[in-house]
Parts: structure tokens; C-alpha cells; sequence
């Protein structure tokens, strides 16, 4: 009997620890942190949700397409770096494919060629992250480079002035983080929608 009954009381402090805890961990620590999330950081918390006239048109953080029904590229808009998960968040990844890989070798001759035919380059002229996909197939931004060989097209699908464009572009270019960190990139959602208000402005100058 003294065996039995100091088996059940262990078994009664383990049961206590696990509703303790599981009150501490799984409840109370949960929605502390995220009511300090909402009242500290909320547009971060929510996932970098950008809104236009009310309406949430994508995230800062992921990359996402500019194209048609069909899938063709959308002249008027700055194009992101290829996606190897779609820009779909919920299956993040890259190709795994190595440099000599045959599928990955004729998906950048592919690439390079689309490009060239939409915006004009010269195989030479085109950077690397015009034809290749981020690790995570999630990357929102893109190089400075990249988005410049687009300028022309964009300026001629909306009837816009080179140099207003080719302006809104560099004041978007952001810098190396902590000033060293990484290279310097152009977030393309933010871009396109600050070329947006830039195009309605225009219009709105001419009526």
C-alpha cells in the first residue's frame, strides 16, 4: 500500500505540472506575445500586409507575380526574380538544382531570352537574379540592376517620362543592412506601388 499511494502522488504532481504548464506555455505565454506584437509591432505581427484603397494587395516579406490570367509578364509592371516554390508561401524552397543540372541550365536560357525579348537586354547586361530563383523562391526584392533593365518598358507601357521612372526607381533602392550586410536591393511590390501613384498622378496632371 505505501508503494501504491507514493505512485499515485507522483502521478498527482506530474498531472499538476503538466496543467501548470500547460497553462504558462501553451495559453498565458501565447497571447502575451502576441498582444505585444499587436500593441509594439502590429503591421510586422500581421505579416507586412500592404493595402491599397482598402484592399490588401500583398506582403512586403513575399514575393508575388505580375502577370496575366495566362501567365504572360505584365509590360507595365517592374517583374520579380523567377520563383521556384510560385510565390506560393506555403511551400517555400528553392529547385535544389545544381549549376550543371540540364533542367535548371535550359530554365535560365529560358529566362534569359524571355527577357530579352520583353525588355530589349543583351544576354550580357542580364544579372543573375533576373534568371535564377532565391533559395526560399520567396524573395520580394531585387537588384538594382535587374530592376533598371526594366525602366523602358515600364516608361513605355504607360506613357511616363524615362527619367521620372528611372528617378521613383533609385529613391526605392535600399542600402546594405546594418550598412554591410547583403547588397543593395529594390522591394518590387513597394516599388510598383509607388509607380502606380506616380502614373495616377501624371493623369491626374493632364486632366
Amino acid at each position: 500500500m505505501p508503494a501504491s499511494r507514493g505512485t499515485l502522488r507522483q502521478y498527482g504532481v506530474a498531472l499538476r505540472a503538466l496543467l501548470v504548464l500547460t497553462l504558462l506555455l501553451g495559453v498565458l505565454y501565447p497571447l502575451s506575445i502576441t498582444l505585444i506584437g499587436q500593441l509594439a509591432l502590429p503591421v510586422q505581427a500581421n505579416g507586412s500586409m500592404v493595402s491599397t484603397n482598402g484592399e490588401v494587395v500583398g506582403s512586403r516579406l513575399i514575393g508575388q507575380s505580375f502577370t496575366d490570367a495566362d501567365g504572360v509578364q505584365l509590360p507595365q509592371w517592374f517583374q520579380p526574380r523567377p520563383s521556384a516554390a510560385g510565390y506560393d508561401a506555403a511551400a517555400s524552397g528553392g529547385s535544389n538544382q545544381g549549376p550543371e543540372n540540364p533542367d535548371l541550365i535550359a530554365a535560365i536560357g529560358d529566362r534569359q531570352a524571355a527577357i530579352a525579348d520583353l525588355d530589349g537586354a543583351t544576354l550580357a547586361a542580364i544579372p543573375a537574379d533576373a534568371v535564377t530563383a532565391s533559395s526560399s523562391g520567396l524573395d520580394p526584392h531585387i537588384s538594382p540592376e535587374y530592376a533598371r533593365l526594366q525602366i523602358d518598358r515600364v516608361a513605355d507601357a504607360r506613357s511616363l517620362d524615362r527619367a521620372a521612372v528611372a528617378g521613383l526607381l533609385e529613391s526605392m533602392i535600399q542600402g546594405r543592412d546594418l550598412g554591410y550586410l547583403g547588397e543593395p536591393s529594390v522591394n518590387v511590390l513597394a516599388l510598383n506601388m509607388a509607380l502606380e501613384e506616380l502614373a495616377q498622378a501624371e493623369m491626374d496632371a493632364k486632366n
